[in-house]
């Protein structure tokens, strides 16, 4: 499960974003970036080498929002931050703004460390659950009907086959239960107030929270600086339309949150230019879809309009969310009513313009 890939080609100058901090906090380190807010990096490994996470002072503990993936590099680097970094105070709850496994792989290690609760959404703790429980199963008939029809050969629904399975591997032991967030609340966390901001198409229920006494904005995955965030069409909802959430939740949280607050972003740097950042990724997608209506005026498969997309070749470690962001966006020109898809004998989609 990745979060993204870098932005795609053909697009006009990014906005000149401001980035206040010249270097990240070092492995079990912190670095103050308000009253009370910590910022952390939990080690990943790849493209995206870490993850931030952040520490919120709350009374005589901290509230910590994201947590990194499972697995002893992380536990490692958590022990030195409790140790160090956070004084050997307590855990009072851990937010995570969502259920990828980067995000919220180790929530279950440190609830139970510490005897605290999980707050996240309903749908993205429920949505992990479901997720997880995949674990060892063969991939199901429905999944390689699903990629089949996009287009994969054999080599590659084979190589799935192989891989299936694999998002639990990325978590520590859920919880049992957790603490329900909704778009809206006002959640007080030490001596601040903060609100939930839903966004959705990387995710179906992704928490931001934002504080307007500190103007600040912990974005998770909803808004990043420098990667266009992963929006894809699954096998366990083929007709799903992420990119038109995507786009809406991104307008909404212009709407809602004011241009002047630091974003704390789950990877790369804090950064100022929410409104900006914003305004570009949106463009982006629809000049994304601009293409893409360009390329189906014969009819294409999913993996044949790649290159609309991505300016990078995509390999088979790509191959699945590349495959996953293509059938975003056709699903999303077929919900404008601007294409249109038909299956042939072979059980392969072919999508064309809309007369």
């Amino acid at each position: 499960m990745r979060d993204g890939i870098e932005e795609i080609a053909a697009e006009p100058a990014r906005p000149k974003l401001t980035y206040p901090f010249e270097h990240g906090p070092k492995e079990g380190e912190a670095i103050d970036v308000a009253p009370g807010v910590k910022w952390l990096r939990m080690p990943l490994g790849g493209s995206l080498a870490f993850i931030n996470t952040w520490a919120l002072e709350d009374g005589d503990g901290w509230a910590i929002v994201d947590t990194g993936i499972a697995g002893s590099n992380t536990m490692q680097a958590w022990r030195a931050a409790f140790k160090g970094a956070l004084g050997g105070k307590p855990v009072t709850r851990v937010f995570c703004t969502h259920m990828h496994p980067d995000h919220i792989g180790m929530a279950g290690w440190i609830t139970r460390r510490f005897g605290c609760r999980l707050w996240i959404s309903r749908l993205e703790f429920l949505m992990c659950r479901s997720l997880a429980a995949d674990t060892g199963r063969e991939a199901p008939p429905d999944a390689l009907e699903f990629y089949k029809a996009a287009g994969w050969d054999e080599e590659a629904l084979e190589t799935y086959r192989a891989r299936f399975g694999g998002f639990g591997r990325g978590l520590h032991a859920l919880p049992d239960s957790f603490h329900r967030v909704r778009d809206g609340d006002e959640v007080r966390i030490g001596a601040h107030v903060w609100q939930v901001v839903i966004g959705s198409g990387h995710s179906p229920e992704h928490v931001c929270l934002y504080c307007p006494d500190l103007k600040l904005m912990i974005s998770g995955d909803q808004v990043l600086p420098k990667i266009s965030s992963n929006v894809s069409v699954f096998p366990t909802e083929p007709e799903g339309d992420p990119l038109t959430e995507w786009l809406t939740s991104l307008a909404r949280i212009k709407g809602r949150v004011p241009d002047d607050v630091l974003v704390l972003p789950a990877h790369n740097d804090p950064f100022r230019g929410l409104h900006a950042r914003l305004d570009h990724l949106i463009g982006g997608h629809e000049r994304g879809l601009t293409r893409l209506k360009a390329m189906i005026t014969e009819p294409k498969r999913a993996v044949d309009v790649f290159h609309a997309l991505f300016r990078r070749k995509i390999d088979h470690n790509l191959l699945g969310l590349a495959t996953g962001e293509s059938l975003a966006h056709l699903n999303c020109l077929i919900s404008r009513g601007e294409a249109v898809r038909t299956r042939d004998e072979n059980g392969v989609d072919w999508y064309r313009a809309a007369a």
